[in-house]
């Protein structure tokens, strides 16, 4: 699995702590960026994020901002994109077995490291169920 991270300022911290806490398992994270905490505008990131799924150089995402409501509204506007605020454990899971989101965003600001790791953990333990789940990306895939 390849996985890329991508944040804006108010995620940059965050972002740059998973690369550190997936690197201790062995596991690169593709950096899309910000290269700092310098203002920047989390729609940018977002595409970046949608076009490295979308062409094959990641299979997952990691998006970033303050409080990771923008760059999910942003993300989710690309076709192919199912991007989820991972804003509780259970939703982690759910996010995985129910909605096969392809993205999973945090709130630098607005979650702890802490918590973020755990989620992380839990969607990729988690596998998506299929079923009557699929038919419905089936009917957002089609423009509802």
């Amino acid at each position: 699995m390849k996985i890329a991270i991508a944040a804006d300022h108010g995620g940059f911290q965050l972002k740059e702590n998973f690369k550190k806490y997936y690197e201790k398992q062995g596991i690169d994270l593709i950096d899309l960026g910000t290269t700092d905490e310098t203002s920047v505008d989390y729609p940018d990131y977002a595409a970046k994020m949608a076009e490295a799924i979308k062409s094959g150089q990641a299979t997952l995402g990691i998006l970033i901002c303050g409080t990771g409501i923008g760059i999910s509204i942003a993300a989710n506007r690309y076709h192919g994109i199912r991007a989820a605020l991972l804003y509780s454990d259970d939703v982690a899971r759910l996010a995985h077995e129910h909605n096969n989101a392809n993205v999973v965003v945090f709130g630098g600001r607005t979650m702890t490291e802490s918590e973020c790791f755990r989620r992380m953990d839990i969607f990729l333990q988690a596998k998506f169920e299929g079923g009557r789940h699929e038919r419905r990306l089936e009917k957002i895939e089609q423009g509802c």
